[in-house]
């Protein structure tokens, strides 16, 4: 399998865009941070993205060192999914991200309570909702 070489960054932001640009990427960033998952369980935690992207997406994130696939040796074969510490680190810098979208494009309706030692309101995958809702229904309404 071949790679393109990636391009020259202006910025940070414009390296970091690159690594998790893409619709479905941050939210298996999201669904990874809450705990490690085999392939069919991030295809249903994320409705509507299809096999092939999430597949392309995973072996994109794994490239960039932000999950980590490990394969155990069962019949059937057990793959499953995890954050790197890179990738966890790269969660915890979405939190401000996610912070900012609840509070100016969901009008802070959609509270999550804090992680520990997380006084900004919660990371990129940031704790339960203090309504009762999902947090994947607190990122669609």
């Amino acid at each position: 399998m071949t790679t393109t070489p990636r391009p020259r960054y202006t910025c940070g932001i414009d390296a970091a865009m690159d690594v998790i640009g893409g619709k479905w990427k941050v939210l298996i960033l999201w669904a990874l941070d809450e705990r490690p998952h085999r392939f069919g369980e991030l295809r249903r935690a994320l409705p509507g993205v299809s096999e092939k992207v999430l597949a392309s997406h995973l072996r994109e994130l794994e490239a960039d060192r932000i999950v980590r696939r490990e394969v155990r040796d069962e019949v059937p074969p057990h793959v499953s999914y995890s954050l790197t510490p890179l990738g966890r680190s790269l969660n915890e810098a979405l939190g401000p991200l996610g912070a900012w979208g609840r509070e100016h494009v969901l009008g802070g309706a959609t509270h999550r309570a804090a992680p520990a030692g997380d006084a900004a309101g919660g990371g990129a995958a940031g704790g339960q909702p203090a309504t009762g809702v999902t947090q994947r229904e607190a990122a669609t309404q």
